[in-house]
């Protein structure tokens, strides 16, 4: 599978700190791999609007959608505690 951005998870990607950045861009390619990675925590968060969530690191998540073979990343956001 593939993996792409949206506008807005892009403009959060260029602001995001360095070390976030490189684990971001290292859990999409697990993701890529594998959607069921034991460090990515992939988990079905919105049914209705098909948008799935999994884990950056332990402050920050990623929101995506599986459209055909493309795993599209919609938001990353810090994690709400």
């Amino acid at each position: 599978m593939k993996s792409g951005y949206s506008k807005r998870a892009g403009k959060t990607l260029r602001t995001l700190p360095p070390e976030v950045r490189k684990a971001l861009f290292k859990q999409v390619r697990f993701l890529e791999r594998d959607l069921n990675h034991p460090s990515l925590h992939a988990k079905k968060y919105n049914e209705s609007l098909d948008l799935w969530q999994a884990r950056v690191n332990r402050d920050w998540r990623f929101y995506f959608r599986i459209q055909n073979d493309i795993y599209y990343i919609v938001d990353i956001i810090p994690h709400p505690k």
